[in-house]
């Protein structure tokens, strides 16, 4: 009677066979080619670092895989057959890439920083904080070629081939490493046009009073603008005329007088100094938000990624985005008096 086998099984035993039967073959392609490179099975094992035997015993499972001797062995002396001529020669290009290839990975850990980088970052803090930058961390490391993705999606580390992502708001995601590069204030603001025609709202109640322009982010969603009263967090969706996906439209709309508008500092900072906005609620912003710098993993970063994560987090720092809390109150006490 014939037993068959079910086809998962068969599979099975195919890819065990032939994951033990490399696996085999690997330990014994090494130790023959430590054995030829060091000029005997004693030399081999200490290059290797384990035990003569060992290396005897793989070199052996070896010849009985390809079906050759490979070695004329003496009490003194190992000589290659020439089947093992042949299979030397055809097998030291393979460990010779291989060699290369870790050499090139410890150079990449180690050495000067080069090579491509892929960095995303929310279209807002993109255009205004990291390409900016880019310039002079180009300037300071020619050998590392850049790419900006900019999308206000949050990029898929592994989907995406991203190397470093920047992101904002709260961090939930547990599987990355996020450091704060600096903390995410939100700011209402208006032109001082607007806010001598309908005044400013002294409570997030009041805003129901007023023209509002909304954000509309790329799920599709209206943003929800963050207020923080008696310590705990309150979301709300004004209503508005204006709605924009882009936040360089919810700014122009702004400086135009068109309405109030919620937005990060960084992006409002400029125009708060120069007095063509003027902001309000300064009592309500909420300051649990943050600016972050995301990659995978703290172990084993290529030199290039590690040396842009210290300039990035410097040079971001060094900035003057915090400008929202001494202007605000001042503003607001203008445009009301």
């Amino acid at each position: 009677m014939t037993i068959n086998n079910p086809p998962g099984l068969v599979v099975a035993e195919h890819a065990d066979a032939l994951a033990s039967s490399f696996s085999a073959s690997y330990a014994g392609v090494i130790a023959f080619i430590a054995v030829v490179n060091e000029g005997s099975f004693a030399k081999a094992a200490d290059r290797l670092g384990i035990g003569r035997s060992a290396v005897s015993r793989s070199v052996q499972k070896l010849e009985g895989q390809v079906g050759a001797r490979l070695f004329i062995r003496t009490t003194r002396s190992n000589a290659l057959t020439r089947e093992g001529e042949i299979f030397f020669e055809n097998c030291k290009p393979g460990v010779d890439r291989i060699t290369q290839a870790l050499a090139d990975m410890q150079e990449l850990r180690e050495g000067p920083p080069r090579g491509q980088l892929r960095i995303s970052s929310a279209v807002g803090f993109g255009r205004k904080v990291v390409a900016p930058l880019l310039n002079g961390f180009r300037d300071m490391y020619p050998d590392i070629a850049v790419d900006l993705l900019l999308d206000d999606h949050t990029a898929d580390f592994t989907t995406d081939q991203i190397d470093v992502s920047f992101r904002n708001g709260r961090m939930e995601d547990s599987q990355v490493i996020a450091r704060q590069l600096i903390p995410m204030q939100m700011v209402v603001c208006a032109s001082p046009a607007y806010a001598a025609t309908h005044g400013l709202p002294r409570d997030i109640a009041e805003l129901a009073e007023h023209q509002c322009l909304n954000f509309r982010l790329a799920s599709g969603r209206i943003h929800e603008w963050e207020f923080k009263v008696e310590g705990r967090l309150q979301k709300v969706v004004p209503k508005a005329m204006l709605t924009f996906n882009d936040t360089d439209l919810l700014m122009d709309a702004a400086l135009d007088g068109r309405g109030l508008v919620q937005l990060a500092a960084y992006q409002v900072c400029e125009h708060l100094r120069s007095g063509q906005l003027v902001a309000c609620l300064p009592q309500y912003a909420p300051d649990d938000r943050g600016h972050y710098i995301c990659y995978l993993s703290r172990q084993q970063l290529p030199s290039r990624i590690r040396v842009f994560i210290d300039y990035m987090i410097t040079r971001v720092r060094a900035l003057d985005l915090q400008c929202a809390g001494g202007l605000s109150v001042v503003a607001l006490l203008a445009a009301v008096g």
